[in-house]
């Protein structure tokens, strides 16, 4: 690693944004992608965000609010393109009924 990327280079209060990317980065918190708009988060930053969760699960209960997940959409690309790899059949990959696959990309269908 470069001497000049050890570190966080650029201060909180002058660009918050890339501050914290960097932390994240550089803490190994999390990493991103090869889906847009996703990360992935890791050990240590997932310990992070169970205890977060757990800190609002209660407050919520207490609250009696009603929790809910929404759905990760993966683009079937990238199924396919992991299931010839790992030797997988397409038969092997799930989706939800409530859901199809329009141009790579699944969307909510209404029932019928």
């Amino acid at each position: 690693m470069d001497k000049k990327e050890i570190g966080i280079t650029v201060k909180k209060d002058k660009d918050f944004s890339e501050w914290y990317q960097q932390v994240v980065l550089k803490a190994e918190l999390a990493d991103y992608s090869p889906v847009k708009g996703c990360m992935i988060i890791r050990p240590h930053g997932y310990a992070i965000w169970e205890n977060i969760v757990s800190y609002f699960n209660k407050r919520l209960k207490e609250m009696k609010v009603q929790n809910c997940y929404f759905p990760l959409f993966i683009p079937e690309s990238f199924f396919k393109k992991d299931s010839r790899q790992a030797g997988v059949t397409e038969n092997a990959i799930m989706l939800s009924p409530h859901f199809h696959i329009n141009g790579g990309y699944a969307s909510i269908s209404p029932r019928r």
